[in-house]
């Protein structure tokens, strides 16, 4: 990778943010010369300060990773937020892009973005297999969307994109607040407090039994990196992820396990479980990231994640 990269020139928008930010470390450990567009600079909801941005820095590969996104609770406050910032974005990236020749654009997508009410292991052409679900799909459905854009921006302009859906991400730099944090960085910060307050058992909603798939950061930001590099086709998106599903009762009690919480679980069945099980199906990713697989296990992404959130918790739990 370090001789591809080398020299390139490289836009990333969302650098700073909890995935941006270690997919420019990659990159420019690589030898690449990264640019983060920063929001008070360069507003990519507007189509003209995309252009400005594109302009002022050119770059063979544009990475968009910017992203405005949140839990339940954002996706029920702020629908219209969500789907017209995301859809916006996206739109007005792609066609700066195309203006200002950039040599290829990485669209970063969301497992999201799959049928809502299919279940198992979701293969990309499930993609267009359903609608997303109502919980998610006013987030989903515009990340669906650049996947439409990239290929009529090829077949028309000649823009060279691909679209990458990722899973579940987990570790250091999350969001760890309650109104945008996802499962893991959830249930971490639960599970954080409740041991150091000595606090007798916590509540989990649920039975345990629906299956999940969680990629550590990093790993996930070596796979963008390799796929910029490697994965060309436009036609069809490519999944980022384990391929390994692991129930949400195997997630607390492994959570549980290294925070060494020592009160009891206690399990709420009359709550929801949702979906049976959401894995993506990685066959492809291997097949064409050379037999690329996320080295960092559940267990010890875990840990790492746990450590950092202990030692940085202030500065997690204020961050947006």
């Amino acid at each position: 990778m370090k001789g591809f990269w080398s020299g390139k020139r490289v836009t990333v928008t969302g650098g700073s943010g909890f995935l941006g930010q270690h997919i420019v470390k990659r990159l420019e450990g690589y030898g690449a010369t990264v640019f983060v567009p920063r929001q008070k600079d360069y507003n990519l909801v507007a189509l003209d300060s995309c252009m400005r941005c594109l302009l002022e820095h050119p770059c063979d590969v544009l990475v968009h990773a910017a992203a405005y996104y949140g839990g339940i609770g954002i996706n029920q406050a702020e629908p219209a937020k969500l789907y017209y910032s995301n859809l916006v974005m996206g739109a007005n990236l792609m066609e700066a892009a195309r203006l200002a020749n950039v040599g290829k654009v990485v669209n970063i997508g969301t497992a999201c973005s799959y049928p809502g009410y299919l279940e198992g292991d979701l293969k990309e052409e499930d993609l267009w297999g359903g609608a997303c679900h109502a919980s998610v799909v006013n987030y989903g459905l515009t990340k669906k969307m650049l996947a439409v854009q990239g290929v009529a921006y090829k077949r028309q302009y000649g823009l060279d994109s691909i679209h990458l859906i990722l899973t579940n991400l987990y570790g250091p730099g999350d969001s760890y607040n309650p109104d945008r944090s996802h499962v893991v960085a959830a249930l971490v910060r639960k599970w954080v407090e409740a041991d150091l307050a000595k606090a007798p058992s916590i509540e989990v909603w649920g039975t345990g039994k629906p299956i999940r798939e969680f990629i550590y950061v990093e790993d996930c930001a070596d796979a963008i990196v390799l796929a910029a590099e490697k994965y060309n086709d436009v036609n069809l998106p490519l999944n980022i992820g384990t391929g390994i599903g692991t129930s949400i009762r195997e997630l607390v009690e492994t959570i549980n396990d290294v925070t060494g919480y020592a009160g009891k679980i206690a399990w709420n069945a009359d709550k929801p479980d949702g979906a049976v099980k959401k894995v993506l199906d990685v066959t492809r990713m291997r097949r064409e990231l050379d037999g690329w697989s996320p080295p960092t296990d559940l267990r010890a992404g875990l840990a790492k994640t746990i450590s950092w959130y202990r030692a940085n918790k202030a500065q997690a739990d204020a961050k947006w």
